[in-house]
């Protein structure tokens, strides 16, 4: 069965988390993305959020396993898809180690730019 992108996406975006690109539209219409520190602008988080989707692409396509896992993961609803996600990177803490690696340039830029609730919007 052939996934639709967009779900792909949700079930990928669901294990590392991103959640980017409506955390860059918010982040840029936020009053306070003109007060940030350099490099924390909606352009910064978007290319930091773009290299990791695309790092998350060449990793999925080279772990075909792993790509399996998550494309399998088509129709379900958003609790079933948290705890399968969870239990599978439980079962398999390589995976999740080496996504939390290819995650951690977009936690690093949230941390540094004030994201400190998590929700991918710098705190006013």
């Amino acid at each position: 069965m052939l996934l639709s992108a967009r779900t792909a996406r949700r079930a990928v975006a669901g294990a590392v988390g991103t959640g980017a690109l409506t955390g860059a539209l918010l982040f840029a219409a936020s009053p306070a993305a003109m007060a940030e520190p350099p490099n924390c602008t909606a352009a910064d988080l978007a290319g930091v959020a773009s290299g990791v989707s695309a790092s998350t692409s060449a990793y999925l396509f080279t772990h075909p396993d792993v790509n399996y896992f998550f494309t399998s993961l088509e129709g379900k609803n958003r609790d079933e898809v948290r705890v399968e996600v969870e239990n599978y990177l439980n079962a398999n803490p390589q995976v999740r180690a080496e996504l939390g690696a290819i995650r951690q340039p977009l936690v690093d830029i949230k941390n540094r730019c004030g994201d400190t609730n998590g929700d991918g919007i710098a705190d006013t």
